[in-house]
């Protein structure tokens, strides 16, 4: 072990970088592919994405092994985190890819307008570029890249250098499986990275630091490039006096997603020593020495926690454990007395978990808002109404109700930040949404010209004609408040709107 660990140092030396120089045609390239159309063909997405699943399927050891080294990723783990959600997302996307592809009819529509054929087409964005990460190194980068494949874009992928081997190993897939003329990987660093974002691409999806996003978002915006963001932020999880504390002590240590954790002071001896036995039924054991808990994913990395960790004035109450050797580090439960704690106040990518005590749901709400504004997660656990109050006091890109990351696994839901945690979401058919433009249409027959007349000068009195075609008339009065007009409320049959009310009279009658 100690030799594999030791060899860890070198790889990312042996991760071939494509030539900066190369990147341009690379780039032109995969632009050209897109103008040809290929892609667009219901039957040409369909193939390269169960190509695509069997090159993962393929690959799975090659997976396994790659995430172990590079992050120390269990096998248990590295299939439910990396290697089943893509292949599982890949299955999704493909049994309802037909249906998404469809043109919309437009909602809403004045029954004149209808004339029109109005109606959404999803149109593919074009040439994108994916720029993975290195905390799920796979599934970070592979789902963003089912989700333009499907949407009948053309890619490139740069994965994360800061876990090499992971990186080679998607390569080798791509190359082997997808059409290597629509769909690339680049390998490299900052002068690679860089050297992508002078060209011009039709999307940027990113997953990363929000720093880094930052120097991504400028150069877009020189070419009015749109993006997808997936960030971070201080994600809280929120504990209340009336959760259960056996359960949040369980899914919240299983989850090792949230920055920190506000637990009330009457709960908190029990959810401390709660959090020590689930330590000990997950690994009894230890953490040093089981494949289940991975390791940090490098040198550097390692030092900034353990950095965190001496700054922090926080009393450590769980863990503490680390060997810098190994890079391993073991959970380290903190109890923190502020929220400019080092711990509450930087996003770790580790597994330190400060524990901010709070007199009541009103600190916690303020103190949220505080810390971070507007997080990925939100991790409330309480009764119902407290749930609720904490989902309408706060934002959030998503938030998982007494539980942990939930919200970001099902594939029919958006994942996503808002504001300075991301902006954009995908998984599912989010991800088909996220490289599409809904692209607004209508048909005007040749036959409607008599009733078009009106809109053609000269315009005298036309305009009276004009309005009885166009104008709505308000249901509320000059105070606001809604008109009740019997005749309505009958049509409607209470639904409020007319087509409302015919279905339910065909219901009542059929």
């Amino acid at each position: 072990m100690a030799q594999d660990l030791a060899s860890m140092a070198s790889i990312a030396t042996t991760l071939k970088y494509t030539p900066v120089d190369a990147i341009p045609a690379i780039a032109s390239r995969i632009r050209n592919a897109f103008n040809t159309h290929k892609t667009k063909p219901i039957g040409f997405r369909l193939l390269q994405l169960r190509k695509l699943y069997w090159g993962i399927k393929d690959n799975e050891a090659a997976i396994v092994q790659a995430c172990k080294q590079d992050l120390g990723k269990g096998v248990f783990e590295t299939y439910l985190s990396e290697i089943d959600w893509c292949t599982n997302d890949i299955v999704f996307v493909t049994q309802n890819l037909e249906k998404w592809m469809r043109d919309e009819k437009a909602p809403d529509i004045p029954l004149a307008n209808k004339l029109l054929n109005p109606r959404i087409r999803k149109d593919p964005l074009g040439a994108i570029l994916i720029i993975g990460t290195y905390n799920f190194p796979v599934n970070l980068s592979l789902t963003p890249l089912v989700g333009a494949i499907a949407a009948g874009c053309t890619a490139v992928l740069k994965p994360s250098e800061s876990a090499p081997t992971v990186a080679k190993v998607l390569q080798h897939i791509i190359e082997t499986s997808v059409d290597a003329s629509c769909y690339t990987v680049v390998q490299g660093a900052i002068s690679e990275t860089t050297a992508l974002l002078e060209e011009k691409w039709d999307k940027i999806f990113y997953t990363g630091s929000a720093n880094v996003a930052k120097i991504i978002a400028k150069k877009a915006a020189e070419t009015l490039t749109p993006m997808t963001l997936e960030l971070g932020g201080r994600n809280p999880a929120i504990v209340t006096k009336n959760a259960n504390v056996k359960l949040a002590a369980k899914r919240l240590l299983w989850g090792k997603i949230m920055n920190y954790i506000m637990v009330d002071k009457e709960v908190l001896d029990p959810f401390v020593a709660e959090m020590r036995l689930v330590m000990k039924q997950f690994y009894p054991d230890g953490t040093k020495e089981t494949d289940d808990f991975g390791r940090i994913v490098h040198g550097k990395q390692w030092t900034r926690l353990k950095q965190m960790l001496d700054s922090t004035k926080g009393r450590i109450v769980i863990g503490g454990d680390m060997d810098e050797d190994q890079r391993y580090m073991g959970p380290t439960v903190v109890i923190v007395d502020n929220p400019n704690d080092p711990l509450v106040a930087e996003e770790s990518f580790g597994p330190l978990i400060p524990i901010l005590p709070i007199d009541d749901l009103d600190t916690a709400i303020r103190i949220a808002g505080e810390v971070h504004r507007t997080p990925l997660g939100l991790y409330p656990f309480g009764n119902k109404q407290e749930t609720e109050r904490i989902m309408t006091e706060t934002q959030s890109g998503g938030v998982s109700v007494n539980d942990a990351l939930f919200h970001g696994v099902l594939p029919t839901l958006p994942f996503g930040g808002v504001g300075d945690s991301g902006h954009g979401a995908y998984r599912g058919r989010s991800s088909f949404d996220c490289f599409v433009h809904r692209r607004s249409v209508t048909s005007t027959p040749g036959w409607m010209e008599g009733l078009l007349d009106v809109r053609y000068p000269p315009y005298e009195g036309k305009l009276a004609k004009f309005k009885k075609m166009s104008e709505l008339k308000p249901n509320f009065d000059r105070d606001g408040k809604v008109k009740f007009s019997l005749v309505s409320y009958i049509l409607s049959l209470g639904t409020g709107s007319k087509t409302g009310g015919l279905v339910g009279y065909a219901i009542v009658f059929l």
